[in-house]
């Protein structure tokens, strides 16, 4: 189970801090947390992944630069910290997590979905 929270309202240039909370399975060793999210009207996107094992990290290309995502191991947690804040952020923003292969960027890699947080970024 997968619980995401910390979205809220935001003007451009601010941060926020998105949260997902796993419980409740045993992580497997290629375990990997990713974000994506969906604005108005757009399709779904690949925002951040981690690699449970490595801590390995994955970005996408709107967002380097400006976002982190990292982990709590001890509370099975990973958030994305997101700075500079663009309009354009505005979207739902859902974490997933699974056992990903090569492609932590394919959305349809990923096993479990959390319910999403929204971000509003005014200006």
């Amino acid at each position: 189970q997968l619980q995401a929270s910390g979205g809220g309202l935001v003007q451009a240039g601010g941060s926020l801090r998105l949260s997902c909370a796993a419980s409740g399975r045993t992580f497997s060793s290629n375990y990997v947390t990713g974000w994506f999210r969906q604005g108005p009207g757009k399709e779904r996107e690949f925002v951040a992944a981690i690699r449970w094992r490595t801590d390995s990290t994955y970005y996408g290309d709107s967002v380097k630069g400006r976002f982190t995502i990292y982990r709590d191991n001890g509370k099975n947690t990973v958030y994305l910290q997101m700075n500079s804040l663009k309009l354009e952020d505005t979207a739902v923003y859902y974490c997933a997590g699974g056992a990903v292969g090569l492609r932590p960027s394919l959305s349809r890699a990923y096993e479990y979905w959390g319910q999403g947080t929204l971000v509003t970024v005014s200006s």
